[in-house]
């Protein structure tokens, strides 16, 4: 039978360059940039859940499971996907991977789950993560469950806090993507970005998240 993998989202950043307030709710083509991802990644997942601190009620109509940090101080990406590797362990104890994915990019890839495995599988790697021409994604990355002890120590024992840190102690494969006609992991950090992330919907015709 074919590996299954889990998708974490991570919606736990405190938006700062957007201004605050959650940055995954703002529509791009008619559509808020979280029902893009969900829709992307469940046909790629066996489940999602989603990582973001606070109130979870405002995701509930996305009903999705919603995990926060349990690494206190608002931690980066590597708590999120810490919480979400738990969550994993706790609830689907069959699976052994997972697959994960921030927010705030609305055009991630049909096939990234598929890549990253094939990534990993064929160098035989701990961890698999994207890459495009603007580089490396370390947060779109394949997870084995098992690495949430390592992960944990890193983060609470020695304040480690940039994902492409904790990644470069194993041994790491890359999937690879072109960047045109534009880059798949282009990500909404502030205002322009969420201009720029509209005028390529409306260029590539990406009218709904089904697209």
């Amino acid at each position: 039978m074919a590996e299954r993998y889990f998708g974490i989202l991570l919606a736990g950043g405190r938006a700062s360059r957007m201004g605050g307030g959650d940055k995954t709710l703002r529509e791009i083509g008619g559509a808020t940039i979280l029902a893009r991802v969900i829709t992307t990644m469940t046909r790629q997942c066996a489940g999602l859940v989603l990582n973001a601190n606070g109130d979870p009620a405002r995701f509930a109509a996305y009903q999705l499971p919603v995990v926060a940090d349990d690494v206190p101080g608002f931690q980066g990406p590597l708590a999120g996907i810490l919480a979400g590797l738990d969550w994993v362990a706790a609830n689907c104890p069959e699976l052994a991977f997972a697959v994960s994915a921030p927010t705030d990019t609305p055009f991630l890839p049909s096939d990234l789950v598929a890549r990253l495995a094939a990534a990993r599988l064929e160098a035989g790697a701990d961890i698999a993560c994207a890459r495009s021409a603007s580089g490396a994604h370390p947060v779109i990355g394949l997870w084995p469950v098992a690495m949430r002890g390592a992960l944990r120590h890193a983060l609470v024992d020695e304040e480690l806090r940039k994902v492409g840190h904790f990644t470069q102690r194993h041994h790491l494969a890359y999937a690879d993507w072109a960047a045109a006609p534009f880059d798949p992991f282009v990500n909404v950090n502030e205002p322009a970005d969420l201009a720029m992330a509209e005028a390529i919907a409306v260029r590539e015709k990406y009218s709904s998240p089904d697209k």
